[in-house]
Protein backbone atom coordinates (compact mmCIF):
# COMPACT_ATOMS: atom_id res chain seq x y z
CA UNK A 1 0.00 0.00 0.00
CA UNK A 2 1.64 3.35 -1.04
CA UNK A 3 1.68 6.39 1.24
CA UNK A 4 -1.06 8.03 -0.09
CA UNK A 5 -3.72 5.30 0.28
CA UNK A 6 -2.45 5.36 4.21
CA UNK A 7 -5.19 8.13 5.37
CA UNK A 8 -7.10 6.46 8.32
CA UNK A 9 -5.13 8.00 11.24
CA UNK A 10 -5.40 11.82 9.28
CA UNK A 11 -8.16 14.28 11.22
CA UNK A 12 -8.84 15.50 7.48
CA UNK A 13 -8.04 14.88 3.84
CA UNK A 14 -4.08 15.60 2.09
CA UNK A 15 -4.89 18.46 -0.64
CA UNK A 16 -6.24 17.50 -4.25
CA UNK A 17 -3.25 19.10 -5.74
CA UNK A 18 -0.19 16.95 -5.88
CA UNK A 19 2.48 16.77 -3.71
CA UNK A 20 5.68 18.86 -4.32
CA UNK A 21 8.10 17.30 -2.57
CA UNK A 22 9.56 14.24 -0.69
CA UNK A 23 11.44 13.60 2.28
CA UNK A 24 12.74 11.08 4.63
CA UNK A 25 13.57 11.94 8.41
CA UNK A 26 15.47 9.41 10.53
CA UNK A 27 16.87 8.79 13.73
CA UNK A 28 14.49 11.05 15.31
CA UNK A 29 14.13 11.84 18.84
CA UNK A 30 10.31 13.61 20.37
CA UNK A 31 11.63 15.74 23.67
CA UNK A 32 8.42 15.92 24.78
CA UNK A 33 7.91 18.89 27.51
CA UNK A 34 5.04 20.44 29.61
CA UNK A 35 5.15 24.26 29.62
CA UNK A 36 2.81 27.04 30.61
CA UNK A 37 0.42 28.16 28.31
CA UNK A 38 1.20 31.99 29.00
CA UNK A 39 4.60 31.97 27.92
CA UNK A 40 3.75 30.59 24.72
CA UNK A 41 0.91 32.88 24.38
CA UNK A 42 3.47 35.65 24.28
CA UNK A 43 5.59 33.67 21.83
CA UNK A 44 3.15 32.65 19.29
CA UNK A 45 1.27 35.30 16.94
CA UNK A 46 -1.97 35.99 18.45
CA UNK A 47 -3.94 34.50 15.03
CA UNK A 48 -2.73 30.97 16.42
CA UNK A 49 -4.83 29.50 19.44
CA UNK A 50 -2.46 27.44 21.97
CA UNK A 51 -3.50 23.55 21.44
CA UNK A 52 -3.19 22.04 25.05
CA UNK A 53 -3.49 18.22 26.22
CA UNK A 54 -5.83 18.19 29.40
CA UNK A 55 -5.25 21.52 29.68
CA UNK A 56 -1.73 21.19 29.31
CA UNK A 57 0.60 22.93 26.92
CA UNK A 58 3.64 21.33 25.13
CA UNK A 59 6.62 21.86 23.40
CA UNK A 60 9.09 19.53 21.69
CA UNK A 61 12.59 19.83 20.56
CA UNK A 62 13.16 16.80 17.63
CA UNK A 63 16.35 16.67 16.41
CA UNK A 64 16.61 13.96 13.24
CA UNK A 65 18.51 13.57 9.90
CA UNK A 66 16.95 14.96 6.49
CA UNK A 67 17.82 12.81 3.26
CA UNK A 68 15.96 12.37 0.32
CA UNK A 69 14.94 14.98 -1.06
CA UNK A 70 13.25 14.86 -4.83
CA UNK A 71 10.64 17.02 -6.27
CA UNK A 72 7.29 15.32 -7.85
CA UNK A 73 7.96 13.62 -10.56
CA UNK A 74 12.12 13.40 -10.46
CA UNK A 75 14.05 10.56 -9.17
CA UNK A 76 16.39 11.63 -6.28
CA UNK A 77 19.63 13.37 -7.86
CA UNK A 78 22.90 11.72 -6.81
CA UNK A 79 23.90 15.40 -5.33
CA UNK A 80 20.46 15.38 -3.35
CA UNK A 81 21.91 16.94 0.21
CA UNK A 82 21.78 14.61 3.31
CA UNK A 83 21.61 17.14 6.78
CA UNK A 84 21.08 17.01 9.92
CA UNK A 85 18.06 19.20 11.32
CA UNK A 86 16.88 20.08 14.78
CA UNK A 87 13.60 22.24 15.89
CA UNK A 88 11.61 23.47 18.76
CA UNK A 89 7.81 23.01 17.96
CA UNK A 90 4.59 23.50 19.91
CA UNK A 91 1.26 22.99 19.20
CA UNK A 92 -1.27 24.85 17.73
CA UNK A 93 -4.84 25.25 15.87
CA UNK A 94 -6.47 28.17 13.50
CA UNK A 95 -9.94 27.51 11.71
CA UNK A 96 -10.25 24.61 14.21
CA UNK A 97 -7.77 22.54 12.47
CA UNK A 98 -4.45 21.35 14.68
CA UNK A 99 -0.67 21.88 13.25
CA UNK A 100 2.50 22.71 14.48
CA UNK A 101 4.35 25.81 14.87
CA UNK A 102 7.67 26.21 14.83
CA UNK A 103 9.97 28.83 17.27
CA UNK A 104 13.50 27.11 15.35
CA UNK A 105 14.86 24.90 12.62
CA UNK A 106 18.69 24.75 13.01
CA UNK A 107 20.33 22.99 10.02
CA UNK A 108 23.68 22.71 8.79
CA UNK A 109 23.03 22.61 5.00
CA UNK A 110 22.74 26.58 4.23
CA UNK A 111 20.87 25.50 0.63
CA UNK A 112 17.57 23.88 3.15
CA UNK A 113 18.03 27.27 5.12
CA UNK A 114 17.97 29.36 2.42
CA UNK A 115 15.22 27.55 0.26
CA UNK A 116 12.83 27.25 3.25
CA UNK A 117 13.40 30.77 4.53
CA UNK A 118 12.09 31.87 1.05
CA UNK A 119 9.44 29.65 0.44
CA UNK A 120 7.99 28.96 2.96
CA UNK A 121 9.18 31.98 5.24
CA UNK A 122 9.88 29.33 8.41
CA UNK A 123 12.62 29.86 10.77
CA UNK A 124 15.63 28.39 9.43
CA UNK A 125 18.86 29.19 11.34
CA UNK A 126 22.28 28.02 9.92
CA UNK A 127 24.00 26.12 12.87
CA UNK A 128 27.41 23.85 13.55
CA UNK A 129 25.55 19.68 13.68
CA UNK A 130 26.86 16.65 14.07
CA UNK A 131 25.23 13.06 13.95
CA UNK A 132 26.83 10.03 14.99
CA UNK A 133 24.79 6.69 15.02
CA UNK A 134 25.82 3.73 16.67
CA UNK A 135 24.24 0.29 16.85
CA UNK A 136 21.05 1.52 18.21
CA UNK A 137 22.56 4.77 19.99
CA UNK A 138 22.60 8.10 18.35
CA UNK A 139 25.24 10.93 19.62
CA UNK A 140 23.74 14.43 18.28
CA UNK A 141 25.43 17.75 18.63
CA UNK A 142 24.12 21.15 17.39
CA UNK A 143 25.23 24.88 17.75
CA UNK A 144 23.47 27.47 16.11
CA UNK A 145 25.59 29.94 14.45
CA UNK A 146 23.43 32.05 12.78
CA UNK A 147 23.62 35.77 13.62
CA UNK A 148 19.77 36.12 13.17
CA UNK A 149 18.73 34.42 16.63
CA UNK A 150 20.62 33.65 19.92
CA UNK A 151 22.30 30.93 20.39
CA UNK A 152 21.47 27.52 21.28
CA UNK A 153 23.19 24.18 21.86
CA UNK A 154 21.91 20.40 21.83
CA UNK A 155 24.11 17.57 23.10
CA UNK A 156 22.17 14.36 23.83
CA UNK A 157 22.44 10.43 22.98
CA UNK A 158 19.42 9.18 22.81
CA UNK A 159 18.33 5.43 22.22
CA UNK A 160 15.29 3.19 21.35
CA UNK A 161 14.08 1.17 24.52
CA UNK A 162 10.68 -0.93 23.23
CA UNK A 163 9.24 -2.25 20.66
CA UNK A 164 7.59 -0.04 17.83
CA UNK A 165 3.90 1.11 18.28
CA UNK A 166 1.61 3.22 16.49
CA UNK A 167 -0.38 5.68 18.98
CA UNK A 168 -4.07 5.42 19.23
CA UNK A 169 -6.54 8.42 18.67
CA UNK A 170 -6.96 10.13 21.65
CA UNK A 171 -3.78 9.29 23.75
CA UNK A 172 -0.90 11.87 24.26
CA UNK A 173 1.23 10.12 21.52
CA UNK A 174 -0.97 10.78 18.98
CA UNK A 175 -1.49 14.02 19.88
CA UNK A 176 1.75 15.41 20.24
CA UNK A 177 2.85 13.79 16.45
CA UNK A 178 0.06 12.38 14.61
CA UNK A 179 0.10 16.60 13.07
CA UNK A 180 -0.33 17.08 9.49
CA UNK A 181 -0.16 21.10 9.01
CA UNK A 182 2.64 23.52 9.83
CA UNK A 183 1.60 27.34 9.95
CA UNK A 184 3.29 30.54 9.51
CA UNK A 185 3.26 33.75 9.77
CA UNK A 186 5.00 35.62 6.41
CA UNK A 187 4.54 39.50 6.29
CA UNK A 188 0.77 39.95 7.03
CA UNK A 189 -0.04 36.51 5.15
CA UNK A 190 -1.13 33.13 7.64
CA UNK A 191 0.22 30.16 5.49
CA UNK A 192 -1.28 26.45 5.98
CA UNK A 193 1.50 23.82 4.79
CA UNK A 194 0.55 20.10 4.43
CA UNK A 195 2.55 16.86 4.93
CA UNK A 196 1.61 13.26 4.46
CA UNK A 197 3.15 10.18 5.89
CA UNK A 198 2.19 6.88 7.01
CA UNK A 199 1.17 6.27 10.94
CA UNK A 200 4.42 7.51 13.08
CA UNK A 201 6.12 4.01 14.27
CA UNK A 202 7.29 5.63 17.42
CA UNK A 203 9.60 3.44 19.98
CA UNK A 204 9.55 4.94 24.14
CA UNK A 205 13.56 6.25 24.28
CA UNK A 206 15.76 6.89 26.91
CA UNK A 207 18.27 10.17 26.87
CA UNK A 208 21.44 11.72 27.91
CA UNK A 209 21.63 15.35 28.01
CA UNK A 210 25.00 17.30 28.28
CA UNK A 211 23.62 20.57 27.12
CA UNK A 212 20.07 21.75 26.04
CA UNK A 213 19.67 25.15 25.86
CA UNK A 214 17.27 25.81 22.30
CA UNK A 215 14.43 25.77 24.16
CA UNK A 216 15.79 29.03 26.58
CA UNK A 217 17.69 30.91 23.40
CA UNK A 218 13.63 31.54 22.20
CA UNK A 219 12.48 32.07 25.08
CA UNK A 220 11.13 29.31 26.61
CA UNK A 221 12.22 27.60 29.81
CA UNK A 222 11.82 23.93 30.49
CA UNK A 223 13.02 21.13 33.06
CA UNK A 224 16.16 19.88 32.60
CA UNK A 225 14.19 16.08 31.87
CA UNK A 226 11.52 15.70 29.34
CA UNK A 227 8.52 14.46 30.33
CA UNK A 228 8.12 12.18 27.23
CA UNK A 229 10.41 10.87 24.83
CA UNK A 230 10.05 8.92 21.74
CA UNK A 231 11.74 8.00 19.28
CA UNK A 232 11.33 6.63 15.59
CA UNK A 233 13.64 5.17 13.17
CA UNK A 234 12.54 6.44 9.41
CA UNK A 235 9.57 8.09 8.23
CA UNK A 236 9.38 9.11 4.39
CA UNK A 237 6.92 12.28 3.73
CA UNK A 238 4.93 13.87 1.13
CA UNK A 239 5.31 17.74 1.46
CA UNK A 240 2.73 19.96 -0.36
CA UNK A 241 3.08 23.57 -1.49
CA UNK A 242 2.28 26.26 1.62
CA UNK A 243 -1.02 27.71 1.18
CA UNK A 244 -2.56 31.21 2.36
CA UNK A 245 -5.54 30.95 4.42
CA UNK A 246 -5.69 33.88 6.02
CA UNK A 247 -4.35 38.04 6.74
CA UNK A 248 -3.11 39.56 10.01
CA UNK A 249 -5.07 42.68 11.06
Amino acid sequence: MSILERIEHRLFPYPKEPWIMAQTWKHLLFAHYRVEKAVLRELVPKCFEIDTYDGQAWISIVPFEMSGIHLHGLRELPAAPVFEELNVRTYITFGGKPGVYFFSLDANSALAVKFANITYGLPYLHAKMRKIVKAETVEFFSERTDARAEKGIFSSEYRPISEEFTSTSGSIDYWLTERYLLYVVKGKGIYEGNIHHCPWALQEAEAKFEINTVAESVGIPIEEKPDILTYSKKLDVLVWRPKKVGIIG
